[in-house]
């Protein structure tokens, strides 16, 4: 043994002290298990708007009016997965349907939602690889600047593609990012989820181990009669 190489990798600590800026990204759950939009029992009824908003949006607005609050800029980029369109399933969409999937903030992502959801064909799998890499390239792109991107994923269910999200995020440990992930609905354990949280042990990837922790789960039912600042504290 000659040389040993030491490579630090910086933690989200590290990037906000040295002046980094947040830049929060969202993405949907328009998987089939949330049930039909236009049902008073899907995940995404919207008939009632924010008289009774539901789950998803409780979620956009408690994380979004937070970390919004450390985004310059407050552009948010809104993704949604597992919907059909033109009758082919996607796993990575921009809401607004738009070329640009950036909105001003929290009311943005809410008048791009609540344009999508009426019309919304759901349909599945859950993947999450796709939204995650498209994020990384998006953080490794914007690090020049100083932008730190925290990727909001919400979902109903258990991830289809474990090995390839767990992939995507060990790959991701030395971009500018973080993930923060919100289960909703009560159909799901979200076990699944517990794994990609390596609060206990590092994620493991199929080539590698991750070198820092990314993700955070959130299960939204702790949260379900609580003001939506709850959920961001958390």
């Amino acid at each position: 043994l000659k040389a040993v190489d030491i490579h630090r990798i910086p933690h989200f600590s590290d990037y906000l002290q040295n002046g980094w800026q947040i830049s929060l990204a969202a993405s949907v759950d328009f998987t089939g298990s949330n049930g039909n939009p236009k049902s008073q029992t899907s995940l995404h009824q919207f008939q009632q708007g924010m008289a009774n908003p539901n789950q998803y949006v409780r979620a956009l607005i408690g994380v979004g009016e937070i970390l919004l609050q450390y985004d310059t800029d407050k552009m948010v980029p809104l993704f949604g997965y597992g919907a059909s369109i033109n009758g082919r399933t996607e796993h990575f969409f921009h809401v607004n349907q738009q070329p640009n999937p950036y909105v001003a903030g929290v009311r943005g992502m809410l008048d791009a939602y609540y344009g999508f959801v009426p019309m919304a064909m759901l349909s599945g799998p859950t993947n999450f690889a796709p939204t995650i890499i498209s994020a990384t390239k998006g953080a490794r792109d914007t690090a020049n600047d100083k932008v730190y991107t925290v990727l909001l994923i919400l979902t109903d269910g258990e991830i289809t593609d474990m090995d390839a999200t767990i992939d995507a995020i060990v790959e991701a440990d030395d971009a500018p990012m973080s993930i923060i992930i919100v289960g909703v609905g009560s159909g799901c354990d979200f076990k699944a989820m517990d794994l990609l949280d390596g609060d206990g042990q590092k994620l493991r990837g199929r080539r590698r181990q991750a070198r820092r922790d990314i993700v955070q789960f959130v299960p939204y039912r702790n949260f379900i009669n609580a003001p939506v600042e709850a959920l961001s504290a958390e």
